[in-house]
């Protein structure tokens, strides 16, 4: 494999002691431009705070537009109607039609998005997920944060905390050197819990029993799919697809002629709002760490290898991609786990599959527990009880041993399974959307915010056009 080999023994260097400039000084600091930082951005600037927002790219939308996870998964209630989920009517309804249990920031965008040309508005048609082009994506968020009033830092990347116990500020790596930003409150929106565990907040890693986490897929689109003729294979062969996902019979044949070797169980195919064209979501890369720099890029090396070797098959075997051709793949990897950052109430799977209603929730969730086996093909599906939803408390987003940090997106506290739900893009923009309340209240009060008392979040947050209604 034609990656640098992890060394067995790394030798640590004392490096001479180095200076960075101090940039800015704001009300709240948020880390991260994904659907969790985009969130906690809004969610800040809407209760009033100056906001800075800082990312790694030259972007934003983190997964949605670096990694293209495509679409945007169903945040209803009820069991999904998998009608088309974006390639045409190729399952019959299973469950009629739920109700959203988010709002709030996401809404906003989402009607951004519809508004451009730039999504299909989540409906029964749809399986009532949300079918997106990422660059439409791309400029839709900047313009809503914008309008809000959101600074930003772009091509900056976090590397130290400045503080102990009680973090005063964050250290950037630019190409303009060091920079440091200081901030009453800071919110950890980039996904792998950079920001607290620098601090020294408690986190976890992977499931119990072996430490192992959910495994990394590349996704690519496939443009010049001609639709029509994937549906008539579809109807033809009923038992080999389902919904999204399915093509056991082509491959088996491509495996045992040698030209295929999935790594997962069956292809699964997404919709975009382009009708020649959909979104693949069918690589898989196992026991590698996405804070693992070596992990990260032997996963580089296998997902693009899987993907040309998917192509292939598409072309060959596929009705309907016989003039198809991958007209983008996703920056890097997509990385679905690593740190949960240990908080002051840690989600379980229990809580999700009861729909158990805390007193201080500030998100809600609908979507299945879905974990990816970690260790090879195989996808576990638990459904949320029919018509409800959970809760997520303020406590899952404040981390434990540290203050003036607030954690939001796939690195809140909840083990192993109950991530396997609450990592979905809409769930993490209402959990940032809510971090970035609780830190804007935090800083015009002129205190942590933990102290910030879970009633006036809701306040802010009803206000702001949050659903947290009791189902």
């Amino acid at each position: 494999m034609p990656v640098l080999e992890k060394p067995k023994h790394i030798e640590e260097l004392t490096l001479p002691p180095r200076r960075a400039r101090l940039a800015a000084d704001t009300d709240v600091l948020v880390v991260g431009g994904g659907p969790a930082g985009i969130g906690a951005a809004l969610g800040a600037a809407r209760a009033g705070a100056s906001v800075i927002l800082v990312e790694r790219y030259g972007f934003l939308g983190g997964n949605a537009t670096a990694a293209l996870v495509m679409p945007l998964m169903s945040f209803h209630t009820q069991r999904p109607t998998f009608e088309r989920l974006g390639v045409s009517n190729l399952l019959p309804n299973d469950h009629g039609p739920g109700h959203p249990v988010i709002a709030g920031a996401l809404k906003e965008l989402l009607e951004h998005l519809v508004r451009s040309g730039g999504a299909v508005a989540p409906s029964l048609e749809t399986g009532y997920v949300v079918p997106f082009d990422p660059e439409v994506f791309k400029w839709s968020t900047l313009d809503l944060l914008d309008k809000a009033g959101v600074h930003f830092l772009f091509h900056a990347f976090a590397s130290g905390v400045l503080g102990e116990g009680e973090i005063e500020g964050v250290v950037f790596e630019t190409k303009s050197g060091p920079l440091a930003i200081k901030a009453k409150a800071i919110v950890d929106g980039t996904g792998d819990g950079d920001i607290a565990a620098l601090a020294g907040a408690p986190y976890e890693i992977g499931r119990e029993s072996d430490g192992l986490v959910q495994p990394m897929t590349l996704m690519f689109r496939m443009a010049d799919f001609e639709q029509a003729a994937f549906q008539a294979y579809a109807r033809q062969h009923p038992d080999q697809w389902r919904g999204v996902h399915g093509l056991w019979d082509l491959v088996q044949q491509a495996t045992a002629k040698g030209e295929l070797d999935l790594a997962r169980e069956d292809i699964l195919f997404f919709a975009t709002p382009h009708a020649r064209e959909v979104s693949v979501n069918s690589t898989r890369v196992t026991r590698v760490l996405g804070t693992d720099v070596w992990d990260w890029s032997c996963a580089e090396w296998e997902s693009r290898r899987q993907l040309e070797q998917l192509v292939r098959f598409l072309r060959k075997y596929v009705p309907g991609f016989e003039r198809s051709y991958a007209v983008q793949s996703g920056v890097h990897t997509g990385v679905r786990e690593t740190r949960r950052i240990l908080g002051d109430y840690q989600l379980t799977a229990e809580d999700l599959l009861s729909a158990r209603k805390f007193p201080d929730a500030v998100a809600r969730g609908s979507y299945p527990v879905d974990i990816h086996n970690p260790t090879g093909k195989g996808t576990v599906l638990r459904r949320i009880p029919a018509d409800d939803a959970y809760d997520i408390p303020l406590r899952a987003l404040v981390p434990r041993d540290i203050e003036r940090v607030m954690v939001a997106g796939r690195c809140i506290s909840g083990t192993h399974e109950a991530h396997s739900s609450y990592r979905v893009m809409p769930i993490a923009m209402a959990t940032g959307q809510a971090a970035g309340v609780c830190a804007a209240l935090a800083a015009q009060g002129g205190m942590v915010p933990r102290k910030v008392l879970a009633d006036e979040v809701q306040r802010e947050l009803v206000r702001q056009g949050a659903n947290l209604e009791r189902g």
